[in-house]
C-alpha cells in the first residue's frame, strides 16, 4: 500500500506542471428574449457577463487581434417555427454580441470564429481559449538564451570590427607606399603630354541658342565643332521676318557668322576667337526704310559658365569692324520708292550674346 501511495504521489507532481501549462477556457453566456432578437445588456445579469468578458478582451487583446487566441462565438435559437428561421435568428443574435465587442472591445469581425445552432435555448455563448504563460524556469532559459546570443553578435560585431581596421591599415599602407615610388621619366613626359580633361571644352559637337537675339524675336541657332581640347570652329545663324501696322513697319534679316576659338586655362573656360560675319537687312521703323548688306568681321571673347553635365552659358562679346552698305526707301500706295542709298562703317562692339549650350557628345 505504502508503494501504491508514493507511486500515485508521483504522478500527481508530474502532473501539476502540466497542468500550469494548459490553456484556460473562458465561457461567457449571454441570454436573449424568446421570439426577439435584441441584445438587452442589463436582462438576466447579460450587464454583469459582458463586463467579465470586455475585461477579459481587454487583457488578451494583442493575442486576440494577432489571431493567436481567437474567439469563438455560438448562436443558439429554438423559439422558431422551423430550422431555418431559428438559425436566422442565431445568426442575428450572434451579429448582436459581436457588435458589442467591436464597438466596446475593439475587435474586428477577422477575430470571431461564429457558428450558430437550431436547439439547446435563446442564447449567445462567447468562449475565448486563452493559453497559460511559461513557467518561471521556461522565463529564466529564455533569458539566458537571449544573453547568450547577445554575447555572441557582440563577439561577432568587435571581430568584423577588428578585420575591417586591418583591411583599411593594409590599404593605407599600400597606398603609402604606391605614392613613395618613383615614377620612370618615361612615364613623367607621357603623363605631361597628355591633355588636361575638362568639362567646359572637351572634344566633340554642341548646339548653340543666342538667348539675346531670342529676346529680340531674332531666332539664332549655331553649332560648335570642338576640333582639339584647345581649339574649336563654329558658325551661328540667324533669320526673322516681321511687319505691321498694314505693313508700313518692317524688320527682316539674315545673318551668317562663322567663328575661330581658343580656349584657354586648366578648365578651358575663357576664350578667345576670330569672326567674320555676313548679312542683309530690311528695318523700317519709320517713315524710311533702309535695306542693304552687312560686312565685317573682329575678335572676340568670353566665358563658359556650367550649369549641368550638357548644358553651360556662353557670355561673350565681340569687338571690329562693319560696313554697311544700304538704301533709303519709303512706302507711297503700297509702292516702294527709292530715296537714294548710303554707305556706313563702325568700329566697335560687332556681337553680344548669352549663349545657351548643349553638348550633344
Amino acid at each position: 500500500m505504502s508503494k501504491k501511495i508514493q507511486f500515485l504521489s508521483l504522478l500527481a507532481l508530474l502532473w501539476i506542471p502540466a497542468a500550469a501549462q494548459e490553456s484556460s477556457d473562458s465561457t461567457y453566456t449571454f441570454r436573449f428574449v424568446s421570439q426577439k432578437d435584441m441584445f438587452y445588456v442589463p436582462w438576466s445579469d447579460n450587464g454583469e457577463e459582458l463586463d467579465r468578458l470586455l475585461a477579459c478582451i481587454a487583457q488578451n487583446k494583442a493575442a486576440i487581434t494577432e489571431g493567436t487566441v481567437p474567439v469563438y462565438v455560438d448562436g443558439y435559437c429554438i423559439s422558431q417555427p422551423s430550422e431555418t428561421e431559428n438559425l436566422a435568428m442565431a445568426r442575428t443574435r450572434s451579429n448582436r454580441v459581436k457588435t458589442e465587442m467591436i464597438l466596446r472591445g475593439g475587435l474586428t469581425e477577422a477575430c470571431f470564429r461564429t457558428q450558430n445552432h437550431a436547439s439547446q435555448g435563446n442564447f449567445v455563448t462567447v468562449r475565448l481559449v486563452i493559453p497559460a504563460g511559461p513557467s518561471e524556469a521556461e522565463l529564466a532559459a529564455r533569458r539566458a538564451a537571449k544573453e547568450a546570443e547577445a554575447e555572441r553578435l557582440e563577439a561577432a560585431k568587435r571581430a568584423e570590427e577588428e578585420r575591417l581596421a586591418a583591411e583599411r591599415a593594409a590599404e593605407e599602407a599600400h597606398r603609402a607606399a604606391a605614392e613613395t615610388e618613383t615614377v620612370p621619366p618615361v612615364l613623367e613626359e607621357a603623363r605631361a603630354e597628355e591633355p588636361e580633361k575638362t568639362e567646359c571644352c572637351a572634344m566633340g559637337l554642341s548646339l548653340r541658342a543666342n538667348l539675346l537675339r531670342w529676346a529680340t524675336l531674332t531666332p539664332d541657332l549655331g553649332l560648335e565643332w570642338h576640333i582639339s581640347d584647345r581649339w574649336s570652329l563654329g558658325v551661328s545663324g540667324s533669320w526673322t521676318s516681321w511687319s505691321w501696322n498694314d505693313k508700313e513697319r518692317r524688320y527682316a534679316l539674315w545673318e551668317v557668322a562663322p567663328e575661330v576659338r581658343y580656349y584657354m586655362g586648366r578648365e578651358r573656360r575663357g576664350y578667345l576667337g576670330v569672326m567674320f560675319k555676313t548679312s542683309a537687312f530690311n528695318y523700317k521703323f519709320s517713315e524710311t526704310g533702309k535695306q542693304g548688306n552687312l560686312l565685317g568681321g573682329g575678335l572676340t571673347g568670353g566665358y563658359i559658365l556650367p550649369i549641368g553635365n550638357c548644358l553651360s552659358l556662353d557670355f561673350s562679346l565681340g569687338l571690329g569692324y562693319l560696313n554697311a552698305d544700304y538704301e533709303k526707301y519709303v512706302v507711297i500706295d503700297g509702292v516702294r520708292v527709292r530715296r537714294g542709298n548710303e554707305t556706313k562703317e563702325w568700329w566697335g562692339p560687332i556681337n553680344a550674346g548669352m549663349t545657351l549650350v548643349w553638348t550633344l557628345f
